[in-house]
């Protein structure tokens, strides 16, 4: 517990459940550990404006229901996130989904009010929604050794294939992916529109049109159906389920074409539900340490190709912040940094959130 803990507190809107679990907690994450060992609460996911919280000793925690006229808080701001919840998505291959073969008037691109055709829409009905997207990121891992796992990213083209001409939605990571292993393919969702007409005898394309504002669609776009809840906020913070490999989850992308990233800025991690990392998961985020060169012992006028590989010294990693997992793939996450004392760089290391400073 903090020292300066509150006996009582009466959760605000807008409180998220990290802030809340701040003010009783030295750790956030540790939150589950109090209220699972107290019965009397019924969903520690669901905490609400004007419900009162009390900790008045150390192993009792009361909940007093307060009004339920207001949605239940979340455990990150919903501001910050909700862009990357709607728009983002990463899948394993996308070449068999529904796709732009062409645009109304063939224009070079299409926008709301006008209409796309789509090949691949053959047992869809009419006034059918769906989300359109495009393909913008490749994400590979690179396995050498248990203490370097290396990532890479892809600009793709029109048709999802690897380019380097495109704008990147992300910041570039840094190395080669030669030998690696695919962790996805990210999809960004440009827009939406609402199927008027199918396919004619198997051949002449559907009609979609395009009904929100959005970015404008362009050959070669995929489509999905539009989800009616494609997310869930309603989870706490907690550490990992299980303890991963030194390497193996890393910073794999900063967003908004950042170079870095600091408090309430979504990073991609190169984990996801396959290393039981869930929605809620906490991790540190740490600068992996430099080798440097013992100049003290080898003298400074030496060169780096002159200087023996025992003469390098492995400096401890260095702490930057936490991040909260808030939607989970496969083999890829986002999270939110939640707090940081310095950058985030695409690279740094994820550990448990309680390993020693």
């Amino acid at each position: 517990m903090r020292g300066d803990h509150p006996d009582t507190y009466v959760v605000q809107r807008g409180d998220t459940l990290w802030d809340i679990a701040g003010r009783f907690l030295k750790k956030p994450w540790l939150w589950p550990e109090i209220w699972q060992a107290n019965p009397q609460v019924k969903n520690p996911h669901l905490i609400y404006p004007g419900d009162v919280l009390s900790l008045a000793y150390l192993d009792r925690v009361a909940v007093q229901p307060g009004p339920r006229n207001a949605p239940a808080i979340n455990a990150v701001p919903l501001a910050e996130v909700e862009p990357f919840l709607k728009n983002l998505r990463v899948v394993d291959a996308f070449e068999q989904m529904p796709y732009v073969v062409g645009l109304e008037g063939d224009r070079l691109r299409s926008s709301e009010g006008q209409v796309v055709y789509v090949r691949g829409l053959g047992g869809a009905q009419a006034g059918q929604r769906f989300a359109i997207l495009r393909p913008a990121q490749r994400y590979t891992r690179l396995d050498r050794t248990a203490c370097c796992d290396l990532f890479h990213q892809d600009d793709l083209d029109f048709r999802g294939r690897r380019t380097i001409d495109f704008a990147n939605y992300w910041t570039n990571a840094l190395t080669p992916d030669n030998g690696n292993e695919l962790l996805g393919f990210e999809l960004v969702q440009v827009t939406t529109g609402t199927l008027t007409r199918g396919e004619v005898g198997g051949i002449e394309a559907s009609t979609v049109l395009l009904d929100d504002e959005g970015r404008e669609v362009r050959v070669g776009d995929r489509l999905v159906p539009v989800d009616a809840q494609p997310y869930d906020l309603q989870f706490f913070p907690h550490p990992p389920r299980q303890q991963l490999d030194y390497g193996r989850a890393t910073v794999l992308a900063t967003s908004d074409m950042l170079a870095n990233a600091g408090t309430h800025d979504v990073i991609a991690l190169s984990v996801g539900s396959r290393e039981g990392v869930d929605n809620g998961t906490v991790f540190s985020i740490w600068r992996t340490g430099s080798n440097a060169v013992d100049r003290v012992e080898y003298g400074a006028e030496r060169t780096e190709d002159t200087i023996p590989e025992r003469a390098k010294v492995r400096l401890p990693d260095e702490f930057a912040g936490h991040v909260m997992v808030f939607r989970t793939f496969d083999k890829v996450s986002y999270g939110l940094v939640m707090d940081s004392i310095k950058p985030t760089h695409v690279g740094y290391q994820l550990k448990h959130p309680d390993a020693p400073y």
